[in-house]
């Protein structure tokens, strides 16, 4: 009992950094289930996934409502993420938990490196004609009281490098959202806060795909999964809440280093094949 109070308290934490620095909980889930509590790896992947459904759902809603994401551009991309998530979790079941250690650790740099770039404000017009013109992927946002237009730029890598987010969800049970917004914010050109918002609506959809398979292989423990979820989405609001008051700059750099830190020794025991 009290294994799985440190478990739920622990996974508070996770929601609470997670949504402060926009990288989600998953990032945090996973370190505390293998390294904390020697949790086999496949079995926290599949806990992670369960709390990546719940928080992505939660936002989602808000985000839908004040107009910020692109429905038809966040369902267009999610048939390549959910492909990817379904290939991801398929192959997971083939590698062995060091591989997947080793994965999820340059994952996790990459996913820092990410988060500290700069990020331009794109505003492109419609091309007349174009691929995108004809797929609709294109739409308006409101900023400051004032609807702006947008329309995305090269649909195709960024519909293959949603493959490729997708595929990471899906073998390490990670929301992959520094990948969705690579994607449409530096290969498709979207306004920022509209790649943020329809990578948040899109990353509920990619776990679920991938969860079926873990569920199927028996891989989601529900003693595990359960304070995982409620905590995490605990964890979320306390921190959508201080978020306002925060000085997010100063904690993306706090949570760099400590993501940083957890990759090197996830990347450590993985190599020295400490992972069951």
């Amino acid at each position: 009992m009290s294994e799985i109070i440190i478990l739920f308290l622990g996974a508070i934490s996770a929601g609470l950094l997670g949504s402060l620095t926009g990288l989600g909980g998953g990032v945090i889930i996973i370190p505390l289930l293998t390294l904390g509590f020697g949790v086999p790896m496949h079995y926290a992947i599949g806990a992670s996934l369960i709390s990546v459904i719940g928080t992505s759902s939660g936002a989602a809603v808000a985000f839908v409502k004040e107009g910020f994401t692109n429905m038809r551009i966040g369902m267009f991309l999610e048939i390549g993420t959910t492909a990817g998530a379904i290939i991801g979790a398929l192959v997971s079941g083939m590698l062995n938990p060091n591989t997947l250690g080793i994965i999820f650790a340059s994952i996790l740099i990459l996913t820092v490196i990410l988060n500290l770039k700069g990020k331009p404000d794109h505003q492109e017009p419609v091309i007349k004609g174009s691929l995108e013109e004809k797929l609709k992927l294109f739409g308006t946002f409101p900023d400051k009281g004032v609807l702006k237009s947008y329309s995305a730029r090269n649909t195709v890598p960024g519909f293959l490098m949603m493959m490729f987010a997708g595929a990471m969800s899906g073998l390490l049970g990670i929301g992959s959202g520094a990948l969705k917004v690579l994607a449409m914010d530096n290969m498709m050109k979207l306004p920022f806060k509209v790649s943020t918002t329809t990578s948040n609506f899109m990353i509920g959809v990619t776990a679920v795909a991938s969860a079926m398979i873990y569920f199927q292989r028996g891989e989601i423990i529900p003693v595990i999964a359960a304070p995982v979820l409620i905590g995490v989405v605990v964890g979320s609001f306390i921190g959508s809440k201080t978020l306002m008051v925060s000085k997010t700059k100063k904690l993306k750099t706090f949570f760099a280093i400590v993501i940083t830190i957890l990759s090197i020794y996830m990347m450590y025991n993985g190599i020295n094949k400490s992972f069951r």
